[in-house]
């Protein structure tokens, strides 16, 4: 395992929810990576976010240690779930509720289910 993938493997098993993402939680630098962080954003999940612009290896080492393509990618509890697309049904279907409340992760119902009703 490189040093990227080593640095990826320890952030992913020492965090319950980390979103690899291009910015930050608070600066988003793609439309992808907000959408990913302003659902968790909004509903209130506390998460560790790796902005990938700031650190080439794990840019590029984040594709090969999860077998994804592009970024975002989230993870909970050293799972892989997913980039923007599936996450995205994932709220919508209330999916990502579930794997929350599952892994006893806080997060707020109610704004969850905000988002599903403005997208209804």
């Amino acid at each position: 395992m490189s040093d990227a993938q080593t640095r990826i493997d320890e952030t992913v098993k020492a965090n319950d929810v980390v979103l690899f993402m291009k910015g930050n939680k608070d600066m988003p630098q793609c439309g992808f990576s907000s959408r990913v962080a302003g659902v968790l954003n909004y509903i209130g999940v506390d998460y560790t976010d790796v902005n990938v612009l700031a650190d080439e290896e794990i840019r590029s080492g984040i594709k090969e240690y999860s077998d994804w393509p592009t970024i975002p990618q989230l993870y909970i509890k050293g799972e892989f779930v997913g980039g923007c697309d599936i996450i995205t049904e994932m709220t919508l279907s209330g999916e990502l509720d579930g794997m929350f409340a599952d892994n006893e992760i806080a997060f707020d119902k109610d704004a969850a289910d905000k988002i599903r009703e403005a997208n209804g």
